[in-house]
């Protein structure tokens, strides 16, 4: 009985450089226009600050709690700028920006034609997903960055390095508030693991990229309603975005950091198993497509 032998030169290890992904990934149209967007957005808040009058000088007697307390701090400080388009952007943009770049990336390939075509180069399944996955984290990264790099210049240019304000404690000094806020952007970049993991594994279920990003999302809106409903007691402590607010516990002082630790754990852990199961999934499937 013969066995098969690998070809001569051929090294599993060296087939789909993660450079070589890097590119391809940077070169498409929705990558472009996702970091472009973080870069953009920072622009726009500014123009509205400016062009709207600011939010300290709005008399019209409408309270909005504690956003419209956020708001009025934005003007204060490039830090206070920058937490600012942190706050408005956690919810649902960093949300579908990250379900883009993980959902779109093994679904776009299958709905191209193009995977069955990887795979017989030959590209083992578990390299081709590992090096997705890390592409996909890196540029997922990159956005964060680039929305709260270009918060921070921007703010800092037209309102100064001030301390950052804060609504819930007092003013903390400028290089720990930069410290907070990076510490802010590590917490929020690892609550996004589980629509990272939910996103990467619809897409490896699925041939529609469309269909991996917007289910991801949809599923951590539906989340994010539960989360709301108190007649659920405690269940709603297993829900993915219980602890999607946490970092607030970061502008307190002292900090608090028991949400901060449960939310992490959850997101590791959630994460973790969406990206095990779409492992599982995708090293036994029938890839015909």
């Amino acid at each position: 009985m013969t066995t098969l032998e690998a070809a001569p030169g051929y090294k599993p290890s060296r087939t789909m450089p993660i450079w070589a992904e890097v590119r391809r990934q940077a070169s498409r149209r929705r990558t472009q226009l996702a970091l472009g967007f973080m870069v953009l957005l920072p622009l726009i808040v500014l123009a509205a600050f400016e062009f709207g009058g600011g939010g300290r000088d709005d008399d019209d007697g409408n309270g909005g709690g504690a956003f419209s307390s956020m708001a009025d701090l934005a003007t204060s400080g490039g830090l206070n700028f920058a937490l600012f388009g942190l706050a408005v952007s956690a919810g649902f943009l960093l949300v579908v920006v990250v379900a883009l770049f993980f959902g779109d990336t093994v679904a776009s390939e299958a709905s191209w034609g193009s995977l069955r075509y990887l795979l017989a180069i030959p590209v083992p399944r578990a390299r081709l997903l590992g090096v997705k996955l890390i592409v996909a984290a890196g540029y997922s990264l990159l956005a964060l960055f680039l929305l709260v790099g270009t918060s921070l210049l921007v703010g800092t240019l037209r309102y100064g390095w001030s301390p950052m304000g804060s609504t819930i404690a007092a003013e903390i000094p400028p290089g720990e508030g930069l410290l907070r806020l990076l510490g802010i952007c590590a917490y929020l970049a690892t609550t996004l693991l589980v629509v990272a993991g939910l996103a990467f594994l619809l897409s490896v279920l699925t041939d529609a990229a469309l269909g991996a990003v917007g289910g991801a999302v949809l599923l951590w809106i539906l989340s994010s309603i539960l989360d709301q409903i108190d007649a659920l007691g405690g269940i709603r402590n297993g829900l993915p975005t219980h602890y999607t607010d946490a970092w607030m516990g970061l502008l307190s002082t002292p900090v608090q950091t028991e949400d901060l630790a449960k939310g992490a754990i959850s997101a590791v852990v959630y994460a973790t198993l969406f990206w095990g199961i779409a492992f599982y999934r995708f090293t036994r499937k029938d890839v015909t497509s």
